[in-house]
This record gives C-alpha cells, sequence and structure tokens, in this order.
C-alpha cells in the first residue's frame, strides 16, 4: 500500500447546492441561480434540469426568464458559508487532515485517508461511505481516490461518480481532462489552443526542456501534472465547530407552514451533524430576518439535550405560534448548543417516569394558552416584599428532598390572588371585616408590621400586616392575615393560618 492515499470530493455547481439543499420542494424543478447587480444579473450555477432546458452559465436574466418553467433564484452568499461548514464537517468524519481546493462555483475538499483502512475499509469501501453522508446531508458530489493529490483533484472536477486510480496509473487517468485542468491563464490557454494541445495527455507527450524553454519554470509544474506526477505539499485546515443552518428565501413568507417546512429540514441536518460526534441539541436560536430589516429571536430549551426530530420540530411549532414574527419572514437562522444527552437508569421498584419530551411539549403548549410568564417554577426574589417572586424556566433537580425531622404545627395558606375586603377600624387597629359573602368580628389583632421599599422606583411599596383571629356572623372562628396597602388605602385578605 502507498504512503501516501488522498480522497477528493468535488461538489460542482456549488451555489445550486446551497439553496437546494434545504429546499426540498424544488428538487424536481429546473433551477438557476443568478449573481450580480439588479439588473445585469447572469446565471452562475444551475442544476441539471435546467441544463437540461437549455440554461448555461452566464445567460442573462432576460434570457432565463423566456425558458418556461424555469425557477430562478439569487445567490446567498450566507447560506454557501453555510453549506460549505456542513460539506467540510461530513469530510472531517473520514479524515482530521483536510485541505480546501475549491474554485469557482464550486466547492470541493482533499482528504488525506493513508492509513484509514482499519476504521473504514478498503478505499472502495470509504469512497461509498463518504459520498453516502455528502447525500444524508444534501449534495451531490464525485470522488476521486488516488495517491497523487493532484490527480485526485483534477479527475474528481471532471469525472462524476467515484473514480479508483490505481498506483503507477495516474497519467493514464489524467491523459484525457482538458488542458483546463491546470488552471491556466487567458494567455497560456491561447497558446496551448494555437499549438493543438486539448488534453494534458497530449501536453504530457511534449518534451519538457523545450516547454519550459519557450514558457518559463512554470512549464515544469503543467508537464508533471501532466504526467500525473507532481508533487504538493499537503496544508491541512481546521474550523471550529458550529452547529449553524441559514436558509435565505427568494420572497418574504409568511404562512407558518411554509417556515416549518425548511425548519424541519434545518432541524434534521443539526441533528444528523451533532450525532456524527456523539452529541446531542441542548437548545435551538431561531433568528427570523424580517422584511423591512427587523429581526425576531426565539430560544428553545428542551429538559434534556435531545435528537428526536419530530419533538424538537414541534416545539419549534409551538414557540412561533405563542410567539409568531411581526412580519414577513425573508431568512431563517437555527443554531444550535450541542450537549451530552443523558441516560437515566430505572429503579427496579420505581414508578415508570414520563418521558422528558412530553412534558416539553406540554409546558410549550401552557406558555401557548396562558403566556410563558404565567408557566415555571417560582423563584423568591432578593427583596423584603412579602411574597415577592418571579417564574423561571421549569426544571427538575434529581435531588431528593430530605425528610423533615419535625412535623409543621401550623401552616400559612395564601390566598392566590388576594381577596379585598372592607375593615372597620377603631384606635387605628381592625376590629370588624366583611368580605364578599360575610362579615366577621375581630376577637385579636396582632400588629401592625409594617413594610416598605422601593421608594427610587415606581414600584414602590408601602404596607402593613396584621394577624387577626376572628368570628363569622354564623359562628364560625378562623385566623387569617390583614394586609393594607397604605398608599392606596386597600385592605386585603392575604392568608389563613391552618
Amino acid at each position: 500500500m502507498s504512503r501516501k492515499l488522498y480522497a477528493c470530493a468535488y461538489a460542482a455547481e456549488f451555489p445550486a447546492q446551497a439553496l437546494l439543499r434545504l429546499r426540498t420542494d424544488l428538487h424536481a424543478e429546473p433551477v438557476a441561480v443568478l449573481a450580480g447587480r439588479t439588473p445585469q444579473e447572469t446565471v452562475c450555477a444551475l442544476n441539471h434540469k435546467a441544463r437540461l432546458r437549455g440554461v448555461v452559465p452566464g445567460m442573462t436574466r432576460l434570457e432565463a426568464e423566456s425558458i418556461a418553467g424555469l425557477k430562478l433564484l439569487a445567490r446567498s452568499i450566507e447560506g454557501e458559508a453555510s453549506a460549505r461548514q456542513v460539506f467540510q464537517e461530513c469530510a472531517e468524519q473520514f479524515s482530521p487532515r483536510i485541505q480546501e481546493t475549491s474554485e469557482g462555483t464550486a466547492c470541493a475538499f482533499v482528504l488525506d485517508i493513508a492509513g484509514s483502512d482499519r476504521l473504514f475499509g478498503p478505499p472502495e469501501q470509504l469512497a461509498e461511505r463518504l459520498r453516502s453522508a455528502l447525500a444524508a446531508a444534501g449534495f451531490r458530489a464525485s470522488i476521486a481516490i488516488s495517491a497523487n493529490f493532484h490527480v485526485a483533484r483534477m479527475k474528481a472536477a471532471h469525472c462524476r461518480g467515484i473514480t479508483m486510480i490505481a498506483e503507477g496509473t495516474e497519467a493514464n487517468a489524467v491523459a484525457g481532462l482538458p488542458v483546463a485542468a491546470l488552471r491556466l491563464d487567458e494567455e497560456h490557454a491561447e497558446t496551448f489552443a494555437l499549438w493543438g494541445i486539448r488534453t494534458l495527455g497530449e501536453l504530457a507527450a511534449l518534451p519538457e526542456a523545450d516547454l519550459v524553454a519557450r514558457l518559463g519554470a512554470q512549464a515544469r509544474t503543467w508537464s508533471a501534472l501532466a504526467r500525473g506526477a507532481a508533487e504538493h505539499v499537503f496544508e491541512p485546515i481546521e474550523s471550529a465547530f458550529s452547529l449553524e443552518e441559514f436558509c435565505e428565501f427568494e420572497t418574504p413568507v409568511e404562512q407558518m407552514e411554509a417556515l416549518l417546512f425548511v425548519g424541519a429540514r434545518m432541524i434534521d441536518s443539526l441533528a444528523l451533524r451533532a450525532s456524527a460526534r456523539a452529541l446531542a441539541l441542548a437548545s435551538l436560536t431561531v433568528r427570523m430576518k424580517l422584511e423591512g430589516g427587523g429581526c425576531h429571536e426565539r430560544m428553545i430549551r428542551p429538559a434534556l439535550p435531545s435528537i428526536d426530530r419530530k419533538f424538537l420540530l414541534k416545539l419549534l411549532q409551538l414557540e412561533i405560534a405563542a410567539h409568531p414574527p411581526r412580519a414577513a419572514v425573508a431568512a431563517l437562522t437555527l443554531a444550535a448548543d450541542a450537549g451530552q444527552s443523558s441516560l437515566v437508569q430505572l429503579g427496579l421498584f420505581a414508578p415508570q417516569t414520563p418521558e422528558p419530551s412530553r412534558l416539553d411539549v406540554t409546558l410549550a403548549r401552557l406558555k401557548a394558552i396562558v403566556g410563558s410568564d404565567r408557566v415555571g417554577s417560582p423563584v423568591l426574589e432578593d427583596t423584603h416584599r412579602a411574597d415577592s417572586f418571579r417564574m423561571a424556566g421549569f426544571t427538575v433537580s434529581g435531588k431528593a428532598a430530605a425528610p423533615g425531622t419535625q412535623a409543621a404545627r401550623i401552616a400559612l395558606r395564601r390566598v392566590r390572588p388576594p381577596a379585598p375586603v372592607s375593615v372597620v377600624l377603631r384606635a387605628m387597629k381592625p376590629v370588624a371585616f366583611r368580605d364578599r359573602e360575610s362579615s366577621f368580628e375581630v376577637t385579636a389583632a396582632y400588629g401592625p408590621w409594617r413594610t416598605g421599599g422601593c421608594w427610587w422606583s415606581t414600584d414602590v411599596w408601602d404596607g402593613e400586616e396584621w394577624d387577626v383571629l376572628a368570628v363569622e356572623s354564623g359562628g364560625a372562628a378562623l385566623a387569617c392575615v390583614l394586609t393594607c396597602e397604605r398608599t392606596a388605602n386597600a385592605w386585603r385578605l392575604e392568608a389563613f393560618y391552618d
């Protein structure tokens, strides 16, 4: 086995592939991508169905619009950058040493796969798995494997499917490729055309010394490339791992169904990318670029990291339904934070707990009905204001509360919300009060306990509290808490002692 072995993954018409990988509804239609400034836009990429209709690169918008049934899309540089990151992540599953060789509107990476047969099997099997991984991510790529870096690169760019080049046959493999595979400048390309040199095989047949004498030292490199014997110093790249998908719409989207159709494909891609690294999606950040320049952003955080696509899509649907954007959506971005999926060991005699996904969906539905500020766990605020709390996200600690050593002797049962009452005072002390149904006579009152705060803001409070023993007109006794908001002189029944 050769000490060097390279695999090149080449995706042609990448601007079109970057747009169509998330738009599965357009896979059956002829699509062309336009680039440039209006109205001088030209076709920069197209799919196979558009090529069959007669579309060619460089065609103007006016010429493309004259073709019936052709779908025209605007080029998205941001979408291509996101798709290129996904393409690279797929390649990184098979080798840590990768070099980018993209050119023009194509995206290409060369992988150093020497010694990888113990992990992925023979090179033929690795090529099949690499092409399948790229297809699952939404890319159509050609794969070429060779012991020479440049042979793999050039062969993948001019062939379709999987091409295996045995060591020692590199010259024959590239002999039929056009001279344009050398990436010549216009002047030297015209020179070879005048000489009648059309293929690399014809160029390799020329004497190297005569080529160098006529065209300079760079002709030695061209001759080596044409013979499949050019040397190369591998320059691997490294990129930070980030889970993000971007899709820009040709027309702003107003219907939630159309938005979720694209969102489902984006969630599928994020889950697939996370699972390839044995990770799960801990949270999803949804950013919508609105028509007119606005932005709408929401956060989805399940109870446990998950890669369940249907579950995450349901959370996305409920979140958008509860907080819809105020305008049509021009672009959609899903960014995820990766986390470790956890496994719960159930006890032999412990009852089975509900699935965390069911809890998340239930909480999302409750938020859609009553509002997100009314669902969660109450958290006491750091203030002296009585019964002051806020709602936080619901979480389960997993630790059982320690049993109390002493039984509670008395309990305070709060009234939600506090009931307004009319109070009769004598010497600034309550002696009787009445609610909507009954009247009570106070037999004992302890207080007042006065509190106040936030005098520096609009949320100022100034109140007093009384512990009261009272007897109803029917003879029933009760112990309760009465409070008075002094600024409004409003009395309320706050709680009962049980």
